[in-house]
């Protein structure tokens, strides 16, 4: 008996624990993560890591000049056999490498690239939390506003006046896209030097303010159908993601279903892309398994010796969770949220 009670004390105490690595929550190490691909897309123009300089015509990465080494070829100094070989040697080897590191990735972790690093996702994320403040809710289109207790019993009141910090912010955004986009084709000094002194050119101008409206459009009203349809980085990386039965995913404790009943959908409140954890993987494709519905189920199912209901699951467990009957998946719900109700 006592046995027992330990052994579930022990398990008690586990689930309560903050899922992570070397002392830092997971949640946290994402948005270190994050932080740090952020910076890093602003400043990879400016300390030429990689970008497409125009006038020049070709890449410039790590500070070198990245041509296909046909000028050669034009002047006569070298053969159509070594212009074949550049091509394939600096266009189309490194491309398949860049693409086939992605994909592989995507094959066996899901979208990872989009909720620990891409610079887009953490905007999303971002406007997600500013707008909840103003009208309760992560998105425009969501149907209901969210509760204002959060999973980890934090409270998050809604004000109008966070309307002030929702548009601005937005604007912000989209307006340093649109520079940062730019500072990719141009010269870095050349486009930073003309906003500085007001000299930008007219071509700049307009692709300036018409990047900057597209970018607001796209983070006020459609971030998030962007990122799951619109995004072709997001989309090959799902497509490989559902090609693998036994790739990384939210699995969800089926048999434990009743269990859910003490919580209000915590999980499918705190999703980003606005997704229901629980459904199965092939109603999950755009998951880029960022892991806040876990920590949602963790915080509450705290208090449950069988610890939390969501858990990443891969190889077995994960082939079972590809294999689950979507109807019946469906079914489970709504009985899980008559438990809720």
């Amino acid at each position: 008996m006592i046995g027992t009670q330990a052994t579930e004390a022990i398990r008690a105490e586990l689930a309560r624990r903050p899922r992570g690595w070397l002392g830092l929550p997971v949640q946290r190490w994402r948005r270190i993560t994050q932080a740090g691909f952020f910076i890093l897309f602003i400043v990879a123009p400016i300390f030429d890591i990689f970008r497409l300089d125009l006038n020049l015509g070709h890449l410039i990465l790590f500070g070198f000049d990245w041509t296909l080494g046909l000028e050669g070829y034009a002047e006569g100094r070298i053969s159509t056999v070594e212009a074949t070989m550049n091509l394939l040697l600096r266009g189309f080897l490194p491309l398949v490498a860049v693409a086939g590191t992605i994909l592989f990735a995507g094959w066996k972790w899901g979208r990872l690239y989009c909720g620990w690093l891409c610079p887009h996702f953490s905007v999303v994320e971002t406007i997600n939390q500013t707008l909840r403040r103003a009208i309760g809710k992560q998105s425009l289109w969501d149907r209901k506003p969210q509760p204002e207790r959060n999973p980890d019993g934090s409270v998050t009141k809604r004000d109008a006046i966070w309307w002030l910090a929702v548009l601005p912010l937005t604007i912000g955004f989209a307006m340093l896209w649109a520079v940062v986009l730019l500072t990719y084709l141009l010269s870095p000094a050349e486009i930073y030097g003309n906003l500085v002194n007001g000299t930008l050119t007219r071509n700049q101008t307009i692709f300036l303010t018409a990047a900057t409206i597209a970018f607001f459009v796209e983070f006020m009203f459609a971030r998030h159908l962007f990122c799951r349809y619109g995004c072709a980085v997001g989309l090959f990386q799902s497509l490989a993601w559902m090609g693998n039965d036994k790739a990384m995913v939210i699995g969800f404790s089926r048999e434990r279903a009743r269990d859910c009943a003490s919580c209000n959908s915590a999980c499918d409140q705190v999703c980003p892309m606005r997704l229901n954890p629980r459904n199965v993987k092939r109603m999950m494709f755009a998951c880029v398994q960022c892991g806040q519905c876990v920590d949602a189920c963790d915080h509450t199912q705290a208090a449950n010796p069988d610890g939390a209901l969501l858990n990443w699951v891969h190889d077995l467990h994960a082939e079972s969770e590809a294999a689950f009957n979507a109807r019946a998946a469906r079914a489970a719900q709504p009985s899980c949220r008559r438990q809720e109700a």
